[in-house]
């Protein structure tokens, strides 16, 4: 069986992005390009990636981490020099190589699949995914002889009757690897852009008598390369609207499509509401019979079946089945809800696991804490976490009452059914099922408020 690699071409420097950050680490749908042609080569079955890297490649290499192996590019020459580039991480180690560019967001793990089944079953030594436009300009045009194809030819060396065809080249190819590499060194620059030019190669091959084949894709969006910030913007608008599509299609209500912003990556289950200005991004997790936003931001968590989360922020947490969260809440990374847990308005949870219906409805920060089940938080609990060094735990058992305006200052355990009374400030541990409080005693002086108007009246 042939083994297959992916090669990812992200060393430009996108001048026209005007960004210190890598053209390839703009975000497009909230996955940066190059993290999206990675997924796509994923979907296609292909385990064994290098990305070719120049401009920022630090950032580039920081990004996607042991995920790939890497090649530089110092020189911006060309696609063919970047090609070469890689030879010693794929000559030897794969029989075919596909090779896409790092900056076409579109481009999907279905149509490399069906360009690399085509490839391999034809025994071709090199294989161009194209796709017919109305609007040819600016691409490379795939030119034909009796319906064969014959080469490809950029926009600035084409001759007005080659510029007039129709069906054009998407940047991605399959090679047999072998073939590749012993063409390469052949490619000259001799062109408009003096550069090499990775589509010379199949002529080349042709040239040697090697089967080269052009393989046309019915979905023309797979082209859209970005290289300015407009070009980003519609090719976020673009993706989007596959993604919010396939959901739909799966089962989920998006009210205003116009207004939500999903990641490729994330997962919904059925029956689940998706109301406007909700902002949904990484490998978040969405149960059924959710009712997610309005204006709601989640990245990077899973919610259970059922629940609940409107005029919210929620990070790198964890929610349960029936949660109940908003409007305005904050749950920042680490947070762990059980089920049926609320949280209301004004409460911020950090780096905190609630057990099963515990309840903190208003106004309070519980951090670095352990909740035990069916716990009521009263409005405006503090738990105070940090004396400017270092971070505390409090530990909370179950069924706790903790009346309103209470400070818990951590290191600090309340045990399971014990009370706290309003507007104490606790600093020692509470054993179970005692009362704590810790506040002055209250004091009445009657007819105080006469005299002291009476001072000041003239």
């Amino acid at each position: 069986m042939s083994t297959v690699a992916g090669l990812i071409l992200a060393a430009g420097k996108g001048t026209r992005m005007k960004s210190e950050l890598p053209k390839v680490l703009h975000e497009v749908c909230g996955t940066p390009m190059v993290s999206l042609a990675l997924e796509a080569l994923k979907e296609a079955g292909l385990s064994h990636v290098t990305v070719v890297i120049g401009h920022g490649g630090d950032k580039v290499q920081e990004e996607l981490g042991d995920a790939v192996s890497f090649a530089w590019q110092h020189e911006q020459k060309g696609t063919g020099h970047a090609v070469r580039m890689a030879q010693e991480a794929l000559l030897g180690h794969c029989d075919h190589v596909v090779v896409i560019p790092g900056d076409t967001p579109l481009l999907s793990g279905e149509a490399i699949s069906q360009l690399l089944q085509a490839h391999l079953a034809s025994g071709a030594a090199a294989s161009v995914l194209t796709c017919e436009v109305a609007e040819p300009k600016g691409y490379g045009r795939i030119v034909r002889e009796g319906g064969a194809f014959a080469r490809i030819v950029e926009e600035k060396d084409a001759s007005p009757e080659v510029k007039a065809l129709k069906e054009v080249n998407s940047g991605v190819y399959a090679f047999h690897t072998a073939k590749l590499f012993a063409a390469l060194p052949r490619v000259g620059a001799a062109n408009a852009q003096g550069e090499e030019y990775l589509t010379d190669v199949l002529a080349l091959l042709l040239q040697d008598g090697d089967r080269v084949e052009a393989l046309p894709f019915d979905d023309a969006d797979i082209l859209m390369g970005v290289n300015d910030r407009w070009s980003l913007a519609e090719a976020d608008a673009l993706l989007r609207r596959k993604i919010l599509r396939r959901l739909a299609d799966s089962g989920v209500t998006i009210v205003d499509p116009n207004s939500t912003y999903i990641s490729p990556q994330v997962k919904i289950g059925p029956d689940t509401i998706i109301e406007p200005q909700t902002y949904i991004t990484g490998q978040s997790v969405i149960g059924r019979n959710c009712h997610i936003g309005p204006s709601t931001r989640i990245k990077r968590s899973v919610i259970g079946d059922g629940t609940y989360v409107y005029f919210s922020h929620v990070a790198d947490a964890e929610l349960g089945d029936g949660v109940k969260v908003g409007p305005f809440a904050h749950l920042r990374p680490g947070s762990q809800l059980g089920a049926g847990t609320k949280i209301g308005n004004f409460v911020e949870v950090k780096n905190a696991q609630l057990g099963p219906k515990v309840s903190a409805n208003h106004l309070s920060y519980i951090g670095d804490a352990t909740v035990g089940a069916g716990t009521n938080i009263g409005a405006g609990t503090i738990t105070c976490n940090y004396d400017g060094f270092q971070k505390h735990r409090t530990t909370i058992g179950e069924n706790v009452f903790v009346g309103s305006n209470s400070t818990l200052v951590a290191p600090v355990e309340l045990g399971n059914g014990s009370f706290v009374a309003a507007g104490s400030v606790i600093t020692k541990n509470v054993q179970g099922d005692a009362l704590a409080f810790g506040r002055a005693r209250q004091e009445v002086k009657e007819g105080w408020a006469v005299q002291w108007r009476a001072k000041f009246k003239k």
